[in-house]
């Protein structure tokens, strides 16, 4: 069974985010591009704070998309890999490299929406089966 497509970049940007958070990427944003640049409709930036934890967190969205990416970038290195899925660029820094570039920065006017875990602001009854005694 294939996962069904994601058609609109603000989707897939979203669920690229969720797929982050999966592997507990951190300061998880969107940042929207679409009336500043033709390159790509959406910036995803995630940060994590140990070589294995970038690769994990490219790695599920990786095999968490519907989707192979364009292109990849950095991915021997593990300080900054980059994920093109053209309407949607990927980055996934190792947080001292995030807090060098400052990509955020670059896209100052482009309106960013801080991505949260879906799942964190349910109630325990809705997150876990079970959890209400039945």
């Amino acid at each position: 069974m294939t996962k069904p497509s994601l058609e609109t970049p603000d989707l897939l940007a979203n669920e690229i985010g969720q797929l982050a958070l999966s592997k507990k990427a951190e300061n998880v944003l969107a940042i929207d591009v679409r009336g500043l640049t033709s390159l790509t409709d959406f910036f995803v930036v995630c940060s994590a704070d140990t070589d294995i934890q970038v690769k994990a967190v490219a790695d599920a969205i990786r095999r968490g998309t519907p989707h192979k990416p364009a292109h990849v970038e950095g991915y021997d290195n593990m300080q900054w890999i980059l994920l093109d899925y053209i309407d949607v660029v990927v980055h996934v820094f190792k947080t001292h490299e995030r807090n060098f570039y400052n990509i955020e920065k670059l896209w100052a006017d482009a309106p960013t929406k801080e991505l949260i875990d879906e799942l964190e602001g349910l109630p325990q009854s809705e997150t876990e089966p079970g959890a209400d005694g039945a």
